[in-house]
């Protein structure tokens, strides 16, 4: 890339990222001046700590551009950042910790499912604006016990209908065995899953459930080659995903793998868990291998400029870091709207202007509605293909 192309394509994102601030109108007005505090409970230790991190340097990466994009006029975005160690319990005490504070507007909540349900109550009560970026549906709905609770993460019912697309594109596949984890979003997917292949008339040869924390995967993947399925579908978390790949391999299994969006974690693919998922399938948003695609519109531009930053900053790049950058992006756009900052936070007028949030961010379309706290739209969803040791775009 030419020096010139590059410079061309950071201004560009930085126009992308004003515009994206909708509604909102700067100046020098003094009015405009003042603190935007938004705290983060994320799993930094623990059985989730991998995405919990990724999901730390996307905020804080995030965070420095749009305080040097001059988009908030006066005003200063802070993001403070406590570790839940991956449990419910510590992440709903800082929950409450975080909306105690009278200074504070929001709160980003990372993946942890049983986390974000947990605290929807303090959310309500408390009306503090929260995303969470768990998948389960049950962070978003319902709507009258998440009023204050959104959601940014692949839904399970597109997941289902993306990979189930990618069955019926593969004739001589006539049943498919399914591996998920006991959990919220593994039980979402497993009904989604039944759902959509019931629709495509293909049947399931085996199913079989794993905890979120098991590492012996010997049993389930034998029971798909028991049943001769003739694909897998793994839903389940990336490091369990690389197991059942290595697991298949071990037994001599030569049909497709396919890897529901909770499987995406780093870009590359290492050890032998990577060289097993050779030619597996993963339903993913096009960030992830953004550089496999053509910046035809300024928000692929912005996409492909994210990409450049966080692995520039970072040495790689991590699935779901979009969507911490996002929920940043949105809870920013939306405290901005309600002129909320720390000496006057408007946690009321936070939430409305977020309900209504339109946004072609960094992971895709997203829309926010009183119907709907899941934004993450279906069109952001593409399948992508383990090729040679990392994840690219299926042709």
């Amino acid at each position: 890339m030419t020096p010139i192309r590059s410079a061309t394509l950071t201004v560009l994102a930085s126009a992308i990222l004003a515009t994206s601030l909708t509604g909102c109108q700067f100046s020098n007005d003094p009015q405009e001046s003042g603190e935007i505090v938004i705290r983060a409970d994320l799993e930094l230790s623990g059985a989730s700590a991998p995405a919990g991190e990724a999901y730390q340097r996307a905020l804080e990466l995030k965070v420095e551009q749009i305080n040097a994009s001059g988009v908030l006029g006066g005003r200063t975005l802070t993001l403070k950042v406590k570790d839940n160690r991956s449990d419910a319990g510590e992440s709903s005490r800082n929950i409450s910790e975080f909306a105690a504070d009278p200074s504070v507007s929001a709160i980003i909540m990372g993946g942890c499912g049983s986390c974000a349900v947990a605290a929807a109550n303090t959310v309500n009560e408390k009306k503090i604006p929260t995303i969470a970026l768990a998948a389960a549906n049950e962070v978003a709905t319902p709507i009258a016990d998440r009023r204050y609770v959104f959601k940014l993460a692949p839904n399970a019912a597109d997941s289902a209908a993306a990979l189930v697309a990618e069955v019926k594109l593969q004739k001589d596949i006539k049943d498919v065995g399914v591996i998920y984890t006991d959990d919220a979003y593994g039980r979402n997917g497993n009904l989604a899953l039944v759902d959509e292949l019931g629709k495509a008339n293909k049947k399931i040869a085996a199913t079989k459930t794993i905890r979120p924390n098991d590492t012996d995967l010997t049993a389930a993947v034998g029971a798909m080659t028991t049943a001769k399925a003739d694909a897998i579908i793994v839903w389940t978390n990336p490091e369990q995903s690389m197991l059942v790949a290595s697991q298949a391999k071990s037994r001599n299994y030569k049909g497709p793998l396919l890897f529901d969006a909770g499987a995406a974690g780093d870009l590359f693919l290492e050890g032998d868990g990577g060289a097993a998922a050779e030619n597996a399938s993963l339903v993913f948003t096009q960030t992830m291998v953004i550089d496999d695609v053509i910046a035809t519109t300024p928000a692929k531009a912005a996409r492909k400029q994210w990409f450049r930053d966080y692995t520039a900053r970072f040495g790689g790049y991590y699935g779901a870091s979009s969507f911490a950058a996002d929920a940043l992006q949105m809870l920013t756009d939306a405290a901005v709207r309600a002129n909320s900052t720390s000496e006057n936070v408007n946690r009321d007028g936070l939430r409305d202007a977020l309900e209504t949030t339109q946004l072609d961010g960094l992971s895709g379309p997203i829309r926010l509605t009183p119907d709907n706290h899941s934004g993450l739209m279906p069109q952001a969803l593409s399948m992508l293909v383990a090729r040679d040791g990392r994840w690219r775009l299926a042709s």
